[in-house]
């Protein structure tokens, strides 16, 4: 199934990526900047561009959100979990994983995924099942990041985490009773964290594969944060700490 992403600033990230634009479509007399490195960008990487009507734009995506432009992308790839470890070794750094446990909402989806991007994380985990998919949705709400960081669907977060405990890799994961606050613990050496679904948290069974919980003191009268901001917090003191680049 093809993904289409609409608005300026996600086409642009997207032609970072050219081989997974099948085509541009530009809404007839937009103009601006952005349009006009989105048409050089189109040009120099050899994307096909066309400009079209209303009522063909609208045949694609919703002109109203839009901003007149909508990149037509190949199918997500997604690769095998054991791939994200080779991608880290390569990259000389500790491994840097994010494992999402039954992220339902595209938009926490996609916020998470832009998060781990820009923190230098090396990919993103998520189950097959009972969690939303990396759709246009995901790719808008990440601004186009979804298609630089790598991901891997699996059947079963738990054994996925076995798995990655026989690499050396340490399992910390977010949760509101957590025994350790989350800035209180080393995040040096290989990790991974795990963020869980937007209302239960994460389930019991991958809660105890996590070797540390971690949580975010809240200060006001709602008692927890929405996932991708808890994740957020995490992700970026992991890389502080790490002193990423």
């Amino acid at each position: 199934m093809k993904q289409i992403i609409t608005g300026r600033k996600p086409v642009l990230e997207a032609l970072k990526l050219p081989r997974m634009i099948q085509k541009i479509l530009i809404l007839y007399g937009t103009h601006g900047k952005a349009m006009e490195d989105i048409r050089h960008q189109a040009r120099r990487t050899g994307v096909p561009l066309t400009e079209v009507d209303k009522q063909k734009f609208r045949q694609i995506a919703d002109e109203s959100s839009a901003q007149g432009v909508a990149a037509i992308l190949e199918s997500k790839e997604y690769v095998e979990a054991e791939e994200l470890l080779d991608r880290a070794k390569k990259s000389g750094n500790p491994l840097l994983l994010l494992v999402l446990d039954e992220i339902e909402d595209p938009q926490n989806l996609g916020a998470l995924i832009r998060t781990a991007e820009c923190a230098g994380f090396h990919g993103v985990i998520l189950p097959r099942h009972h969690s939303a998919t990396i759709n246009e949705t995901v790719a808008k709400t990440s601004a186009g990041a979804s298609l630089h960081l790598p991901a891997a669907r699996v059947a079963n977060i738990a054994q996925t985490l076995d798995m990655l405990k026989e690499k050396g890799v340490w399992i910390i994961g977010t949760d509101e009773a957590g025994d350790k606050r989350y800035d209180e613990i080393d995040y040096e050496g290989s990790i991974a964290i795990v963020v869980g679904n937007e209302g239960k948290g994460i389930r019991r069974l991958v809660k105890e594969k996590c070797d540390f919980l971690v949580r975010i003191p809240v200060f006001g009268t709602v008692r927890s944060l929405n996932a991708s901001v808890a994740g957020g917090l995490v992700m970026y003191e992991a890389a502080r700490k790490r002193k990423h680049p």
